[in-house]
């Protein structure tokens, strides 16, 4: 049976995305919680995601993956990844995967995988940040399961985020995570996906915070694209910002940038927000 994980104690990165596998293309693995009562999505993506590329040749990146959230998963049970082999073509390579609860589907992921080719670049520069190493360690509301894994020096004000430049409510995090992983692309790729989902949905709710009622945040879809080569066990500058907020939906996207400058991942998010009285 996979296992509830509910102690943060001598947990990791690799931990939370450990899959067992059950046939060719099915896992099962568990997940802690994010909202109250409910899986954490970025979690179940990046588990997906683990699932997805243990059907795939090592020398083929993840370059991109589309994720659905349907229902809210339990954390009190396992859940089950379906893989489907969509395709295997001479450059890239797609594969679907599932995540059951109870019989019900509860999230649904595309990803794409890329056999590695030469080109010439061009990227954003990195917004100029303080370092790492030259920032305060905050206490933070994260799950302590969260913060079991990674580690976190905010940038911008936790509860305020930055200034409003004309780009909407925006906010800057330094992340890793805490322990070294695997040197192999797909687990730093499934990292940093887990990380995707800290912080980003809060972007688009920053200046609603005093609204009347109980906020309620909700993922709907969650989508990222991986450029170049990075480790999610050193760190990464995640920059964040929300563009718009209506009919109870709002946009967040983020970008990661290496300590040097290269531009690494982009993000981006639709999540439910609502006010409830």
């Amino acid at each position: 049976m996979g296992r509830v994980i509910t102690d943060p104690a001598h947990l990791g990165m690799a931990q939370l995305l450990k899959l067992e596998r059950l046939e060719e293309n099915l896992f099962r693995g568990s997940c802690h919680q994010g909202s109250p009562q409910r899986a954490f999505g970025g979690q179940v993506a990046a588990q997906a995601l683990t699932a997805a590329g243990a059907t795939v040749p090592a020398e083929r990146g993840v370059h991109s993956l589309h994720g659905y959230f349907i229902r809210g998963g339990r954390t009190d049970m396992p859940i089950i990844y379906e893989v489907e082999r969509t395709r295997d073509g001479g450059s890239f390579t797609t594969r679907r995967v599932v995540a059951i609860q109870n019989g019900e589907s509860i999230f649904s992921l595309s990803a794409s995988f890329q056999k590695a080719a030469e080109s010439s670049e061009h990227q954003a520069r990195m917004p100029e940040v303080p370092g790492p190493d030259e920032i305060a360690v905050v206490e933070t509301e994260e799950s302590p399961i969260v913060l079991a894994a990674i580690e976190v020096r905010f940038i911008s004000d936790p509860a305020e985020g930055l200034p409003d430049v004309g780009h909407g409510p925006r906010q800057r995090m330094w992340v890793r995570a805490k322990d070294s992983l695997p040197d192999t692309p797909l687990a730093h790729v499934c990292a940093l996906t887990y990380i995707s989902d800290i912080r980003l949905a809060g972007t688009a709710w920053l200046p609603h915070r005093g609204d009347p009622g109980t906020p309620q945040l909700t993922s709907l879809d969650h989508a990222v694209w991986f450029h170049r080569p990075f480790r999610a066990d050193e760190w990464l500058l995640f920059d964040m910002e929300s563009p718009t907020y209506a009919n109870t939906r709002g946009l967040a996207h983020g970008e990661f940038f290496t300590t040097d400058g290269r531009l690494v991942a982009s993000v981006t998010q639709e999540v439910l927000l609502r006010h409830r009285l």
